[in-house]
């Protein structure tokens, strides 16, 4: 099975600390749905794993929306009566509001409160805020600067383009030997925001390299793209192709201290629902959650047009920490053990993910006698082991209606050992598979 050596807590551990190491660097990126930070960023993402950029123009149409124009920020600052920059994006990319249209202007402290936000329960917070699709601007600021702020006229710049331009994501395809393909999705349009998203980035990107050093049945493909627009943009691009997609997942919030989450597909009971909850279960306390049409990029994947098996593996889901979408989402909220744990549970549903297959027995009258095939041991009157246990289940079970995760589940025995004993079967006359 496909990524053992990442169960391994020696393997997930490096990982994890090389996942850190990652996000530090993408951490100051100036990334957004579009514009040169999410370029530097997939650019950085690409020395770990072979990347495939797409550029989109603006004014695409992508069912009901369009690309939007790429935005890309300088410089922004607010300076008092007293000529002292209060608030400055150059110490925090959160500092502006994302996609805020230019301005330069001198305005009273009366006026500009309305193009500020800050979080009063969270004095020492910054927020981090967005207007996509409607042209405005703000700063987000700690409450606590903001109740400093004296009366009287203020300087007020935001350097920043907004035009035609494109909008940026990135791929990387592990092929498989066999039909089929397996998606991996994360949003790249958070700027420095540790849980959300940089953790779902390095985690993409370093599974995508242990995959890509394998040999998998199914085709992976790991997508980096911001999030909505960019879920949307690839289905648009990718339409007639989705019907080969057999599952995947939306990942991200990977690194803080909640218990991994799981967020079933629309259709509830897909292979990587039945797979997921199967391996979250024996890992123990995590948590998993029926599908609702609100989250992340999950909700393109499965609106009723294309109604696909992808669910969402997060620790905490959005909306649900209280650092969320704040300069409290740093590094020193995440941790190397959590991402060493996230690693382990995708290691975990990828390769049941890719080893999942439905047999048929093709001596189904009977049990076939396999102490002669060397697969049983021949002295009696002994109870069956674990895999001579499986084999039977497998053999009783193979009738083109149940795949490897409902033999797991019906039998109570682990999907990796139905797997070894159907491998085993597979290459005797007995058995052969299909997806």
């Amino acid at each position: 099975m496909l990524l053992q050596s990442l169960l391994e807590e020696s393997t997930a551990q490096a990982l994890a600390a090389e996942a850190m190491a990652t996000m530090a660097d993408l951490m100051p990126l100036p990334r957004s749905i579009t514009g040169n930070g999410v370029r530097q960023t997939l650019d950085r993402l690409a020395q770990i794993t072979d990347l495939k950029r797409h550029e989109v123009p603006s004014g695409t149409q992508v069912f009901d929306w369009q690309v939007p124009n790429e935005w890309n920020l300088h410089e922004a600052y607010i300076v008092d009566p007293n000529g002292q920059r209060v608030v400055d994006v150059a110490n925090s990319s959160l500092h502006v509001v994302g996609y805020s249209v230019p301005v330069r202007c001198t305005m009273p402290l009366e006026a500009l409160q309305a193009h500020l936000h800050s979080i009063p329960e969270h004095p020492d917070w910054i927020p981090y805020r967005t207007s996509y699709y409607k042209e405005s601007w703000g700063f987000c600021l700690r409450h606590s600067d903001r109740a400093r702020l004296v009366p009287g006229d203020y300087t007020v710049v935001i350097d920043a383009s907004l035009g035609p331009g494109h909008l940026s994501y990135a791929e990387c395809v592990v092929p498989g030997s066999g039909d089929g393909e397996a998606i991996i999705y994360t949003h790249t349009c958070h700027p420095a925001l540790a849980n959300d998203n940089l953790s779902g980035m390095a985690i993409a990107a370093l599974l995508a390299r242990s995959l890509s050093a394998e040999k998998p049945r199914l085709t992976w493909r790991f997508i980096f793209a911001p999030g909505t627009i960019g879920s949307l943009t690839w289905l648009s691009r990718n339409q007639e192709n989705v019907q080969n997609i057999r599952g995947g997942l939306v990942i991200g919030l990977l690194a803080d201290s909640g218990p991994l989450t799981y967020k079933r597909s629309r259709l509830g009971n897909s292979v990587m629902d039945r797979l997921a909850e199967q391996a979250l279960t024996e890992l123990g306390g995590a948590r998993v959650l029926d599908f609702e049409p609100y989250g992340y990029d999950e909700r393109q994947f499965c609106s009723p047009g294309f109604n696909l098996p992808i669910g969402r593996l997060t620790r905490s889901p959005n909306a649900s920490y209280p650092q969320y979408h704040s300069s409290a989402d740093n590094l020193s909220l995440v941790s190397e053990g959590q991402l060493a744990g996230a690693f382990q549970a995708l290691a975990r549903i990828v390769g049941r993910m890719d080893s999942n297959r439905i047999p048929i027995n093709l001596k189904p009258f009977g049990e076939p006698q396999l102490g002669r095939r060397g697969l049983y041991g021949m002295t009696g009157g002994q109870s069956p082991g674990a895999f001579q246990h499986a084999l039977l289940w497998v053999l009783n079970l193979a009738d083109g209606e149940h795949d490897l995760a409902a033999m797991a589940s019906r039998s109570g025995l682990p999907f990796e050992t139905i797997e070894a004993a159907t491998a085993a079967l597979e290459a005797t006359d007995l058995m052969r598979s299909h997806r």
